[in-house]
């Protein structure tokens, strides 16, 4: 996958984090997550643009160190809708998919990076 390709999937996948803030119920509860889902899940994509033209090599491992803490911060706001039943699994369950397939790619790119960061001192 390129990092255009990745851009463009992470895009998406702040825009289906979007949607689906939008359906959350408008109860106390479903702001409070609403506000956080939000935040992180939106923060993948904003934060892969930063790490693609991170200055150093240091600085991209940094940088996706962040990516993959708010992939898995998405992950447990998205597992809470699911296990409170905010909203029915059905609707929450593809986005979930994506969150976890998210954090594998930025987990085996931090290892790759930290590795190739290794490999040059």
């Amino acid at each position: 996958m390129t990092s255009d390709e990745l851009k463009l999937r992470t895009k998406q996948f702040a825009l289906r984090v979007i949607r689906l803030v939008g359906a959350l119920p408008k109860t106390i509860e479903g702001r409070a997550i609403a506000n956080q889902l939000v935040r992180c899940g939106t923060s993948v994509a904003a934060n892969y643009r930063a790490a693609c033209r991170a200055r150093s090599r240091s600085e991209f491992v940094a940088k996706i160190g962040v990516i993959l803490e708010e992939a898995d911060e998405t992950q447990l706001w998205l597992e809470l809708i699911i296990e409170s039943k905010l909203l029915p699994l059905k609707r929450v369950e593809p986005l979930l998919g994506e969150a976890t397939e998210l954090v594998a790619i930025f987990v085996a790119s931090r290892k790759s990076a930290s590795s190739n960061l290794k490999s040059t001192i």
